[in-house]
């Protein structure tokens, strides 16, 4: 890829808003702004009626949502987590989306799925298809077999439709490589036996802070600018990047070591939009779609992760 301003590679973070207290996101955006990256930070919208998955902070809560509006006017991008840490009927799902869009003005470009959420879009067994669903299902039991119910029509927990209409770019599989678009080069792409979801985009594995800095050890920053590749982490912000009152110092200065190199430093939705204005064909075929499963089923097997 070329990329504007003469740039030697494109990078990003889609941060899902898991266990971010006010305090810990606060650290780590500081140091992103003042390096000069711009990425994408998702938000529940409302708290909900549900039990929480954990301590995240909500929009709900007034300090945390006007520090994620401040994010906004500094150029990040906010995306969207589900409407809450807990599974949402199409009832609160339409109030969260409602409310992203009174926060933020506008609905929001880009989304992920949280693992405690039912309502998930095309989850569990039906993200993959054919064989490739029977081995994952094999693998894991078949505990997320019919498990997720977003994109089935009159299920109370459906909103697919929703979705297509307000959400441009929902994430899918996550990959080891850094090169994320080495790995996944069909992104955005559309799977026309998932219609509801306009595009998919991929990501790079960097869940907690551990995974983050294996990802974006020196010798993986350098590969990614060597073959002018796109990056999209993947991460969790409120895991492990700030605990005891300081910044993980491998984390630091790994990307103090990044926003010294000639990158291309913009949010998730900025990034796939020239991905997507480039591209000849918007919509994967089956021969793609298998190799994208069967290389993400790997990667899940081995790590475990999402």
């Amino acid at each position: 890829m070329l990329w504007p301003g003469n740039k030697s590679f494109a990078f990003s973070v889609f941060d899902d808003t898991d266990s971010q207290t006010l305090e810990k996101g606060k650290a780590v955006y500081a140091l992103l702004a003042d390096l000069g990256f711009r990425t994408t930070k998702s938000v529940w919208p409302i708290r909900g009626k549900g039990t929480p998955s954990d301590n995240g902070a909500t929009c709900d809560e007034d300090d945390y949502r006007e520090w994620v509006q401040s994010l906004q006017r500094q150029g990040f991008e906010i995306g969207y987590h589900m409407a809450a840490s807990h599974t949402s009927p199409r009832d609160e799902t339409v109030r969260g989306l409602e409310q992203f869009a009174q926060h933020f003005g506008g609905y929001p470009i880009t989304m992920a799925s949280h693992y405690f959420s039912d309502e998930n879009l095309y989850w569990g067994d039906a993200r993959i298809s054919g064989a490739n669903r029977l081995f994952y299902n094999l693998a894991t039991r078949f505990r997320n077999h019919n498990k997720y119910y977003g994109h089935v029509p009159g299920h109370p927990y459906f909103w697919g439709d929703l979705c297509k209409e307000k959400i441009k770019y929902v994430r899918n599989f996550c990959y080891p490589d850094v090169n994320t678009l080495k790995a996944c080069p069909s992104m955005p792409y559309h799977d026309p036996r998932r219609p509801l979801v306009n595009y998919w985009f991929a990501s790079s594995e960097g869940a907690h802070a551990g995974s983050f800095v294996r990802t974006l050890a020196e010798a993986n920053q350098d590969q990614l600018e060597a073959e002018g590749g796109a990056c999209i982490m993947y991460a969790h912000f409120g895991l492990g990047f700030y605990e005891d009152g300081r910044l993980n110092a491998r984390f630091r200065s790994l990307m103090e070591r990044l926003s010294q190199k000639n990158g291309w430093f913009v949010p998730v939705a900025t990034l796939l939009d020239y991905l997507l204005a480039h591209k000849v064909s918007h919509t994967i075929g089956d021969a793609e779609r298998a190799r994208l499963e069967r290389k993400w089923l790997w990667h899940k097997l081995r790590s475990g992760t999402e």
